[in-house]
């Protein structure tokens, strides 16, 4: 009769003790989790713009705001306009190249492949690749490379438009090239570069799309750009405190 009030007793205690536990441990685990602050987990690039502000007085003045990638316009591989507003609240990878490429084009679209291979059950991510030869790359030539290459039109649009208007966004949009030109006739752009563009519209990595490595890199910068929106700052951050006060 006594060793099954001992028993029960132990069993007791553990029923109480391991709620506690299990609470004391999480807790410790929420307050020493590691955070990300999305402005800092990565550079920015592109110049800064100016912008019309009012101080705190109610007086203006000029202020200056990160670059973000300007409105456009083009069509993808089904048909379908796709603007910039595609981009909002995803991670984006951009890229140029062109359907006949026989050199970078190759690596780099292989390269691209894993990248959708690795997020390809993730809604925040996109790939977008323009092509530098609108002429050949017409719809319907850019829907047989997505058959030909299994890409997955939902994650990955393969843009064409007026080629003065791809190779401006990929000078003053993207700045994929310091090379000058007008997007005519004469005028051709062959980079390897792929760019890392934010759920903001900012700019922050250029990778060599040929290097695996580098690759490698980006999809790991992706991870934490990903990860940096998830996981909110901490209460006693001086900018979590400021942006609750601003919000009540």
């Amino acid at each position: 009769m006594k060793s099954n009030k001992t028993a029960f007793l132990l069993v007791l205690i553990a029923l109480l003790v391991f709620p506690i536990g299990f609470f004391l441990y999480f807790d410790y685990q929420h307050k020493h989790r590691p955070t990300l602050e999305t402005d800092k987990c990565l550079p920015i690039y592109g110049p800064k713009q100016p912008f019309k502000s009012v101080n705190y007085k109610g007086k203006d003045f000029i202020d200056t705001a990160y670059f973000k990638v300007p409105a456009f316009s083009f069509v993808d591989q089904n048909g379908d306009t796709v603007t910039e507003k595609i981009m909002t609240g995803k991670v984006v990878v951009v890229d140029y190249f062109f359907t006949t490429c026989k050199s970078i084009c190759i690596d780099m679209t292989r390269n691209l492949r894993r990248v959708q291979d690795k997020f390809i059950t993730d809604r925040d991510v996109l790939i977008l690749s323009h092509t530098v030869d609108p002429e050949t790359d017409s719809v319907g030539r850019l829907f047989d490379y997505m058959v030909e290459k299994d890409i997955n039109s939902k994650m990955w649009k393969l843009l064409t438009g007026d080629k003065k208007e791809l190779y401006k966004q990929a000078r003053y949009g993207y700045f994929i090239t310091a090379a000058q030109g007008d997007g005519g006739p004469n005028d051709f752009i062959h980079e390897q570069k792929l760019v890392l563009i934010d759920k903001e519209g900012r700019i922050r990595g250029y990778y060599d799309g040929v290097d695996d490595k580098e690759v490698d890199k980006m999809i790991e910068d992706i991870k934490m750009l990903l990860v940096s929106y998830i996981v909110p700052m901490k209460k006693d951050n001086p900018k979590y405190k400021k942006n609750n006060k601003k919000s009540n």
